[in-house]
């Protein structure tokens, strides 16, 4: 199926709409849902496995990169931070001799500083996350995925790495052996994230274009979440990080080729599995696309702008449309 790119999106309807989201290239998809979407109809589940504790604060970085995308706060050259902010803090760290392998900007450093206060006084990470998003005036819905502790680990050769030892620290470099999510067994996601999956009138469920490895897997690693998106009665529809045989930003290829995965949109499709009831391809992938078993939209996924976002979000919201809700599927096994 192709969909016709339009110029100019127009805002869609007032349905909700939840997507499951990691960090940068997430944040850009769900930026697009967000400029299209009436007021306060986005649920945007969060990936919080990436979190850490760093210099004494409460760091949650994929929270804090998509709630600076939608205000229109972020760093548009990096991705991640704040814009225009600056780093006197981290030159009179590096001269006490600190830590400065993970940078925060100053203005940065607010919502580590405000977040790791309000968690010590026994507040909801969902809670604070919430009132940010407030604060930054922003009408769509963040949901950390688990106000619980869960930590991606990395098992590689140079032995296991705490997540963002190995993606910062480490710059993605060593082979991956494993992933492994700690906490998984007792973490329980919110109120919040199982009342957005469960709401009555739910248009789509879309997983935006994260790592499935690091962004997604976190999120679907926490005890409820993936039986709550096979039996909701919305359409799941995941779009491909993949590329021509290429992430756009990040390891997901990398990880692809250590896992002895073929780096493949198609390959995505097959990893997510019977949890899908929708793929997006790229347009450089039509030819993969048409052996696709799973009902398909190949169209430019490849988001430069904010209006290549906002048509991206456009498109998969019109192919969720053209999706019947899918009956409820229980004992669904995802990807192993």
């Amino acid at each position: 199926m192709q969909t016709i790119r339009n110029d100019e999106p127009e805002r869609s309807t007032a349905m909700p709409v939840v997507a499951l989201c990691g960090g940068i290239g997430g944040a850009k998809l769900a930026l697009g849902l967000y400029h299209i979407l009436e007021s306060d109809a986005l649920f945007l589940i969060l990936n919080t496995g990436d979190d850490f504790e760093h210099l004494g604060l409460h760091i949650s970085p994929d929270i804090d990169t998509v709630a600076y995308t939608l205000a229109g706060k972020n760093n548009p050259k990096t991705g991640w931070g704040r814009r225009d902010d600056t780093w006197n803090f981290m030159k009179a760290l590096a001269e006490l001799g600190g830590e400065t392998w993970f940078s925060l900007g100053d203005g940065d450093l607010a919502i580590h500083v405000e977040r790791t206060r309000r968690l010590k006084a026994g507040e909801s990470l969902s809670q604070i996350t919430d009132d940010i998003s407030r604060a930054f005036g922003i009408s769509a819905h963040l949901l950390p995925m688990t106000d619980d502790p869960l930590r991606t680990v990395i098992e590689t050769e140079e032995g296991a790495l705490p997540f963002q030892d190995y993606f910062v620290r480490k710059q993605s470099k060593p082979a991956v052996k494993k992933i492994a999510f700690e906490g998984a067994d007792t973490a329980l996601p919110s109120a919040a994230v199982m009342n957005a999956l469960q709401l009555p009138d739910l248009r789509a469920v879309v997983i935006c274009p994260s790592n499935p490895f690091l962004s997604i897997d976190p999120i679907l690693a926490v005890a409820g979440i993936r039986r709550a998106l096979t039996d909701c009665s919305a359409p799941v529809i995941a779009v491909s990080p993949i590329i021509g045989g290429q992430a756009v930003k990040g390891p997901t290829a990398k990880i692809m080729s250590e896992f002895s995965m073929l780096s493949t949109a198609r390959a995505i499709a097959d990893y997510y599995g019977e949890l899908l009831d929708g793929f997006v391809f790229d347009n450089t992938d039509e030819a993969e696309a048409s052996g696709s078993p799973l009902p398909y939209l190949v169209t430019q996924t490849l988001m430069e702008s904010l209006e290549d976002r906002k048509q991206l979000a456009h498109d998969v919201l019109t192919f969720a449309d053209t999706l019947n809700a899918r009956p409820a599927k229980a004992g669904v096994a995802g990807p192993q």
